[in-house]
């Protein structure tokens, strides 16, 4: 029986062949995603739902973090950190180097300028690892002169404030993380109000409003400062990775330490006790 007298014609069996294969093709690409590059499941982290993929892309400064993150787990031993190899640091220069203390942004300012050794291949540039270690310990020097209470320690950044905090409560200070309320230093009706004698701010940028006040009332400033900081607010320097969640617990236990041991007390404080959790 022809196609006619059952009714089709030839332009009815081209159309149901593309139909056919509009099918074939669905099933295709969902097989392909369901067979999705096994390694994309070790990237998500788990609980992660549709709503998770679908949020809002993260801040600048969540991303200067992840980078500074991932910049840590790569292989650092053979890394030219310092002009002088043999200089005596508080630590070991490997242990610096496993933590990223050293590993700044692909931006200088010519402030920073006097604390970078190198740049690498990669654009990222090197902080000289022997000129943290001097100014953590100049910094404990100059804290070691104020009354506990009034050292106040600031930190917006997610890596910062559980280091800061420790910090606080290593050596008595005082803790303002997560915002800085205006205000703080600056509005005495203000509840949160307080008068300290110094500050510590993990970033000059993240804490700039910690900073500014401190610059209105007269108080020195004492900052961790990566190499796309600008100084000109800050008073003591300490140069490091500000972005690293290792780098800012070793900067932190070392200046803890370092402030407890110029006060004449036993450093009890371990390293794992300043390191944040993931």
């Amino acid at each position: 029986m022809s196609n006619e007298e059952e009714g089709y014609d030839a332009a009815d069996v081209d159309e149901e062949l593309e139909e056919l294969e509009d099918e074939l093709d669905e099933e295709l690409e969902t097989d392909v995603d369901t067979e999705a590059d096994p390694t994309e499941d070790d990237e998500q982290p788990a609980g992660t739902t549709a709503e998770d993929a679908a949020a809002p892309a993260e801040t600048d400064e969540e991303a200067a973090e992840a980078d500074a993150e991932e910049d840590e787990d790569e292989p650092v031993l053979d890394e030219d950190v310092m002009p002088d190899d043999e200089a005596d640091l508080l630590i070991p220069v490997e242990d610096y180097l496993a933590a990223g203390v050293h590993i700044g942004t692909q931006q200088k300012t010519k402030s920073m300028e006097r604390f970078i050794h190198r740049v690498r291949t990669d654009g990222l540039y090197v902080l000289d690892v022997s000129q943290t270690d001097d100014r953590i310990r100049t910094a404990a020097s100059f804290l070691s002169d104020y009354q506990p209470e009034q050292i106040l320690v600031a930190s917006s950044r997610q890596y910062g404030r559980f280091p800061a905090e420790k910090f606080a409560d290593a050596v008595g200070a005082r803790a303002r993380t997560g915002r800085f309320i205006p205000g703080t230093l600056t509005n005495p009706d203000y509840d949160g109000y307080i008068e300290p004698d110094v500050v510590v701010v993990t970033d000059p940028i993240g804490d700039s409003q910690a900073v500014k006040e401190a610059i209105t009332v007269g108080i020195p400033v004492i900052a961790m400062c990566d190499s796309n900081n600008t100084t000109s607010n800050v008073d003591l320097v300490v140069p490091t990775n500000n972005k690293g969640r290792k780098a800012l617990s070793v900067i932190y236990w070392l200046l803890a330490n370092e402030t407890l041991d110029r006060r004449g007390a036993e450093p009890t404080y371990a390293l794992e006790d300043f390191e944040t959790e993931l």
